[in-house]
C-alpha cells in the first residue's frame, strides 16, 4: 500500500485571499477520507474474491459461493463509488495556481485511481459473470481472461501509485506526508 501525501502549506494567497495550496491540501484530505472508505469496503469484497478465484484457477466449482460472490459485488461498487469520490476531489488541483510538481502528483494519483477504477470494473465484470454461471459451465474460458485483466489493471495502478509516491518522496519541500500517513486504495 502508498501512502498519500499532504502538500506543505504556505505561499502566497489566491483570488479572493484563498490559498490555491491551501485548497489543492483540502482536495488530498477529501481523497484520503474517501480512499479510507474504500479500501474498508474494498478489502471485504477482497475475501471472497480471493476465494473464488483460487478455486477458479484450481478448476474447482465455485457455485457455492453465489451469495457471497452478490455481496463482493455490490461491496465492490459501494467501495468503488468511495475511490470515484476521491479522484474527483484531486480533478481540481490542474485549475489551481500551485506548483507544477503538485499538479503532476495529482494528475500521478488521479491516473492511478483511473486504473484501478478500471481494474475494479473488470472485478464487477467477473462477479456478474459467476452470478450468471457459478459453475463457469459455460464461461471458464471469460472468467481467465478477466482475472488476467483485473490483474494487469491492479499492477498498472500500483506502478502508477508508487511513481507518485516516488515523486512525493523526492519532493520533500512541497510534499509531504500525510499527518495520519495518508492512504493510497488498496490493490489486487
Amino acid at each position: 500500500m502508498f501512502s498519500l501525501s499532504a502538500l506543505l502549506l504556505g505561499g502566497c494567497s489566491g483570488v479572493l485571499g484563498v490559498d490555491p495550496r491551501e485548497q489543492a491540501n483540502e482536495a488530498i484530505v477529501e481523497a484520503n477520507e474517501s480512499i479510507a472508505a474504500h479500501n474498508q469496503l474494498f478489502e471485504q469484497a477482497r475475501d471472497t474474491y480471493a476465494d473464488v478465484k483460487e478455486q477458479i484457477e484450481a478448476g474447482e466449482d465455485p457455485s457455492g459461493e453465489r451469495d457471497r460472490i452478490t455481496e463482493a459485488k455490490n461491496t465492490l461498487e459501494e467501495a468503488r463509488g468511495n475511490l470515484a469520490d476521491a479522484r474527483e476531489s484531486l480533478a481540481g488541483v490542474q485549475d489551481l495556481d500551485v506548483n507544477r510538481t503538485i499538479k503532476r502528483y495529482a494528475r500521478l494519483l488521479s491516473e492511478a485511481m483511473d486504473a484501478q477504477l478500471a481494474a475494479e470494473a473488470k472485478e464487477v465484470e467477473f462477479y456478474d459473470l459467476l452470478e450468471e454461471d457459478p459453475a463457469l459451465e459455460n464461461n471458464r474460458d471469460q472468467a481467465l481472461k478477466l482475472l488476467e485483466e483485473i490483474g494487469a489493471g491492479y499492477e498498472k495502478a500500483e506502478k502508477t501509485y508508487a511513481e507518485a509516491q516516488e515523486l512525493a518522496d523526492s519532493n520533500p519541500k512541497v510534499i509531504e506526508p500525510a499527518p495520519d500517513g495518508g492512504n493510497a486504495p488498496e490493490t489486487g
